[in-house]
């Protein structure tokens, strides 16, 4: 009995937050503290130039005092290849929980699938091979967890493409440009700066050409197709710590970091490519019109937005089909400083 309420009191810790990257500190932090001893990493497994990574999300072991975590803005080139890693390998091919030897112990793989399409793996090293009764604990535990994780999903994306919703944005902006340490690939730095946190943060408001003539051509069916469409075009484009928004209708949102605006606007400039090449099944050519601008110090989301759909807005004055930065397009020049109203047929 006594174990049982042990049992029930982590769980209830585990579901009491409501924020992702503290769900994850809380769950490695909980299974520690059911399995005492062990070492108990969660790892994010992610695609990336045809091959599998491993982001770190959240990581403890015996003698820290809190867990730590690979940044989620590291490059992924920066981060380990999931085929260095066979057992993690196996536990994703098969879908099914493990026991390896791993570093010299005995290591309980546990994956699991969200149903936003996210893959990961609950890793934990243990003393000695676990015993099936800790095995089925740590599985129910992992239930638990992505349950929670599609709770999440379902109040945070948007119900068509997936994507991250308006109703996130602000959020995510605030905890995306904020400063926070974190741990090396290696485990070798946490709570250092590292050199690429340098970069700077874009934000870009991406709106479809032409999307009102597709829906009334087309019909509603069709241009749900291509908004899912213009979504996957996103996602293979921008990398995954890039931060992918729709906003509702034709409007998407992204949130990234590139070094310089010449960076940011070789990124933008690839997805709109990508968009232009793409062949839109029953409609042919679609094209995208794209403003961005810097995130400044002490930014909010609707300032930084504001300045991004200035953009937007010159792009679509200009011809469409084109990307146009604030600071070098719009700021400079003075020009839609102030967008008329009413007119709606740039739209």
């Amino acid at each position: 009995m006594h174990d049982s309420l042990i049992h029930l009191e982590q769980v209830a810790r585990l579901t009491h937050v409501k924020d992702r990257d503290t769900t994850d500190s809380v769950l490695v932090e909980v299974l520690r503290t059911l399995l005492q001893q062990a070492v108990v990493s969660l790892i994010e497994v992610l695609p990336w130039n045809e091959q599998w990574r491993c982001l770190v999300r959240a990581h403890i072991a015996p003698g820290m005092v809190a867990p730590a975590s690979t940044s989620a803005w590291t490059p992924p080139d920066e981060l380990e290849l999931l085929s260095d890693f066979p057992h993690r390998v196996a536990c994703i091919e098969t879908r099914q929980t493990g026991v390896f030897e791993y570093a010299g112990r005995p290591c309980l793989v546990v994956p699991v699938f969200s149903e936003g399409e996210r893959a990961l793996l609950i890793e934990v090293l243990l003393a000695q091979r676990p015993q099936p009764a800790t095995v089925r604990l740590v599985e129910g535990i992992a239930r638990i967890y992505q349950n929670f994780l599609n709770l999440l999903d379902y109040s945070e994306r948007d119900s068509l493409t997936s994507l991250l919703n308006r109703k996130s944005f602000d959020e995510t902006f605030f905890k995306a440009t904020s400063s926070v340490a974190h741990v090396l690939p290696d485990g070798s730095a946490f709570g250092q700066r590292r050199e690429h946190d340098a970069s700077v943060y874009w934000l870009g408001v991406i709106d479809i050409d032409h999307f009102k003539l597709v829906n009334d051509r087309h019909g509603h069916l069709i241009g749900d197709e291509v908004l899912l469409l213009i979504a996957r075009v996103m996602r293979s484009t921008f990398r995954h710590d890039d931060r992918l928004y729709r906003f509702g209708g034709e409007e998407f949102v992204v949130l990234l970091r590139a070094d310089d605006k010449e960076a940011a606007l070789a990124i933008f400039e690839r997805f709109r490519r990508n968009v232009e090449q793409y062949p839109f099944p029953q409609v042919g050519c679609i094209t995208a019109s794209v403003g961005f601008t810097r995130v400044r110090e002490h930014d909010t989301p609707s300032g930084a937005f504001e300045r991004a759909d200035k953009a937007v807005y010159l792009a679509k004055a200009q011809g469409r089909n084109l990307v146009r930065g604030y600071e070098r397009h719009v700021d400079v020049s003075g020009e839609l400083e102030h967008r008329p109203e009413g007119d709606v047929e740039l739209f």
